[in-house]
């Protein structure tokens, strides 16, 4: 059998949105475990250009308080564009107020989760949404 043949898994990449640099830091080595590749924008204005000009990946975490841009705003953005209305995004943030909740969700979330997190609850909800992840 030849290496042409063989077939490479394929590579998902996901977006994480987060201010907070050893939260994205973190987010980063759980998602990187997961087969991953994980591109970070630490704020707003910085996921604005990245959602303009990369792929749609197969996840997007998304903080919801920002600098520049909130993270209801950036979800909106995802929504309207045909080519990331499927992604997956998964709200996490420190907002824990069930009107804060039914927001995100009624504007498009997939999930939602409230910091501090438990890890191995964010992989869970991980699989749970974007098949083929790694067990």
């Amino acid at each position: 059998m030849s290496a042409d043949s063989v077939t490479a898994p394929e590579t998902r990449h996901a977006l994480v949105v987060e201010d907070e640099e050893q939260i994205a830091y973190l987010l980063r080595f759980i998602l990187s475990r997961e087969g991953f590749v994980v591109e970070v924008a630490n704020d707003g204005r910085a996921a604005q250009e990245l959602i303009a000009k990369m792929p749609p990946p197969a996840l997007v975490m998304l903080d919801v308080m920002l600098p520049f841009v909130d993270g209801y705003r950036l979800l909106s953005d995802i929504r309207a564009r045909e080519d990331w209305s499927g992604v997956p995004v998964i709200m996490l943030t420190a907002k824990s107020q069930e009107k804060d909740i039914v927001r995100a969700l009624d504007a498009g979330a997939s999930d939602y989760v409230v910091k501090p997190f438990k890890p191995e609850e964010l992989r869970a909800r991980v699989k749970r949404l974007v098949k083929g992840a790694v067990s």
